[in-house]
This record gives C-alpha cells, sequence and structure tokens, in this order.
C-alpha cells in the first residue's frame, strides 16, 4: 500500500461527502489524527469534516465522552471503546458518520494490560448503527506504516458505508476480523 494510494482513497470519501451533503468526524487514539489529517488534504474538506479528536491517553477519551466505566470493563485496546469513540465524536459534532480508532501498533503499552501489538479496532458509526474491525497488523518497519494501513482500512470502511448508503442497505452490526499478514506495504516514508 502506497501512501498515495491511502490518500486518493480519502480524497474520494471527501468529494463522495461534499456531493451528498454529508459530514464526518474522528476521534483517534493510535492514529494520532491521520485519519483527520487525510480527510483534510482535500480542497474544501471544511465543508464535509466538522472536526475531530486526538485521544491518545485515556484521560483524553474520558474528557471526548467516552464512559470510563466502558475503559475500566472493556479495556482501553476493545471493540467496545473504539465503538464508543465513533458514536461520541458522531454526537459530539453532529455529523454523519463518526470514526473511532485505538489499539497498539509495535510494542507492547505498559500503561494498559489489554495491549497487544498490531491489533487495532477501528469502528464507523451511522446513523445506521456501528460496525468495528479488529485489524491484526504484521509487525512493520514504521509507526507511520502501522498508521497509514489502519488508515487504509478505515477508508475502506468508510467507503462500504457510503456504498451501502448509495444501495439504501442499512450497515450491519457484526464485529470481524482482518488478517493483514501478506499487505505489501511501502515502507518509505517522505
Amino acid at each position: 500500500m502506497e501512501e498515495n494510494n491511502v490518500r486518493e482513497l480519502y480524497a474520494e470519501i471527501i468529494r463522495t461527502l461534499i456531493s451528498r451533503g454529508m459530514t464526518i468526524t474522528t476521534m483517534e487514539s493510535c492514529t494520532g489524527g491521520l485519519i483527520a489529517s487525510l480527510l483534510t488534504d482535500t480542497e474544501g474538506a471544511s465543508a464535509a469534516l466538522r472536526g475531530a479528536y486526538v485521544t491518545y491517553s485515556n484521560e483524553a477519551k474520558k474528557a471526548a465522552g467516552v464512559p470510563a466505566e466502558i475503559l475500566d470493563r472493556y479495556g482501553v485496546y476493545s471493540k467496545e471503546t473504539a465503538r464508543s469513540m465513533a458514536e461520541r465524536c458522531r454526537a459530539a459534532f453532529g455529523a454523519d458518520i463518526g470514526i473511532g480508532v485505538t489499539g497498539t501498533f509495535g510494542n507492547t503499552d505498559p500503561a494498559n494490560g489489554d495491549s497487544v501489538p498490531g491489533e487495532v479496532y477501528a469502528a464507523v458509526a451511522t446513523e445506521s448503527g456501528t460496525k468495528v474491525l479488529l485489524l491484526k497488523l504484521p509487525v512493520m518497519a514504521s509507526r507511520f506504516s502501522y498508521k497509514l494501513a489502519a488508515a487504509s482500512a478505515v477508508a475502506g470502511m468508510v467507503s462500504e458505508s457510503l456504498a451501502a448508503r448509495t444501495d439504501h442497505e442499512r450497515d450491519e452490526r457484526e464485529d470481524n476480523i482482518v488478517e493483514l499478514e501478506d499487505m505489501v506495504l511501502d515502507q518509505t516514508v517522505d
């Protein structure tokens, strides 16, 4: 996966949102705001992106509306937390689509016992419901490569949601596991 390909996926998402008069927001942890950044790389993105949170710490997640009970009961790296992140940011900004991403990249987080390197939970919330994916990422050369892989998977989820909306289908509320072991990633960073 090349960085330019991921940028083009987000450019298409923004163009689609603008053409439909729809809005989007994010609450990101491990991706550190990369998804919001990719969304704003397209001219006119302010018509679609309502705002974004980078909630790298548990305290930031709580301040942005993720209930402490969810973090305490399920852990910060869980489908429940990703779901709450997506739903809370969508509600806070009154957006059509909310994105939540939490997980661990190449190392274990000593502050959180549920940290599993390479596991990332990504959620997309719409009026039809919230879909959560567990991404199992292979060992990568850099944190940016991990972020880009997660952002690529989220772009696919958002695109799928937009396609389902076009077809007047309801999003399924099921959780899936995506194995990305065979992905070929461009390891270069400009």
